[in-house]
């Protein structure tokens, strides 16, 4: 029969994700205006499809999300879909509504730039898992091994200890 440990309930999850889901989009968010790149406006292939457009679909994401795992721990893969999403949703809905789109180019369809928010999405799971494997959290279950050479060691030190207080009778 396999024991199931029972997980400790944590409080401050929400506090958490909130901070992790702030530093992951500043992250995102200042790494995009770092690069220089608006993935919603496009131009050309050659000059869309750059090395800077490449790090910031596919390394400011991974970086953010880690951070975020390493923040909020346990179930960051699941938050982390959230951060590509709220910058590049905010991003598409200031060039098509406020600021409008530069001269020199368009703004890319809502399939185009859904599949775009789907590469960020991915790259930034990598990044939560990487955290999370980081700080050794990504699983709460141990296998029975594990419980049993622990009830082993635990009844062992029971034992010293009786030994120990009868020594000391």
């Amino acid at each position: 029969m396999k024991e199931v440990v029972p997980q400790e309930k944590d409080t401050g999850k929400w506090g958490r994700a909130l901070i992790g889901l702030g530093v992951a989009t500043a992250i995102n968010h200042f790494g995009d205006r770092l690069l220089g790149v608006t993935i919603e406006v496009f131009t050309n292939a050659l000059d869309y499809f750059s090395f800077r457009w490449m790090l910031d679909v596919f390394l400011v994401p991974l970086v953010a999300n880690f951070f975020l795992a390493l923040i909020f721990g346990k179930g960051s893969k699941w938050l982390c879909y959230a951060t590509p999403l709220i910058v590049r949703g905010i991003s598409y809905f200031n060039v098509a509504e406020i600021s409008g789109v530069p001269e020199y180019g368009h703004l890319i369809p809502l399939g185009w730039w859904g599949f775009f928010i789907i590469l960020a999405m991915e790259t930034g799971m990598v990044g939560a898992v990487l955290g999370e494997t980081v700080i050794k959290r990504h699983y709460g279950r141990k296998t029975i091994e594990m419980i049993y050479q622990e009830r082993l060691a635990r009844e062992e030190r029971q034992r010293q200890r009786q030994r120990a207080r009868k020594n000391r009778e």
